[in-house]
């Protein structure tokens, strides 16, 4: 998906653009889908590309929105991140190359995952 910035900056609002273009990160516990608990999919902010499902949500406690997997192994795109003096996986989404969080391999389930995905770089359909 080919926008240029300034198609970005208007068809997203300040956050969201902060989020998903400049990689930016919102404040733990202050995101929309921290505590969600509806039944339905989660899509990409930017494109509405469908990137993880409900069920695949837990309570991490790290303060984001936390799933196991993605939808499916297309849906996002894993790259190494040493920004900030970390050595992270970032997670961004497949189609429009958005921002969405990292994932790391401590998660509480079988996949041994826990992506940490930003609340602003999400939107939610109900089942």
């Amino acid at each position: 998906m080919d926008k240029s910035e300034d198609e970005w900056k208007e068809s997203l609002s300040e956050e969201e653009y902060y989020v998903l273009r400049q990689k930016g990160t919102e404040r733990p516990f202050t995101g929309k889908y921290n505590d969600h608990k509806e039944e339905g999919k989660y899509l990409c902010a930017g494109c509405q590309q469908e990137l993880f499902v409900s069920d695949a949500k837990f309570d991490s406690g790290c303060g984001w929105p936390s799933f196991d997997q993605s939808i499916d192994k297309t849906a996002v795109k894993e790259s190494f991140d040493k920004l900030h003096g970390m050595m992270r996986t970032e997670i961004t989404c497949s189609n429009c190359g958005g921002h969405l969080g990292h994932v790391f391999n401590d998660g509480p389930t079988e996949t041994g995952q826990r992506y940490c995905i930003n609340s602003v770089a999400l939107k939610f359909t109900k089942k």
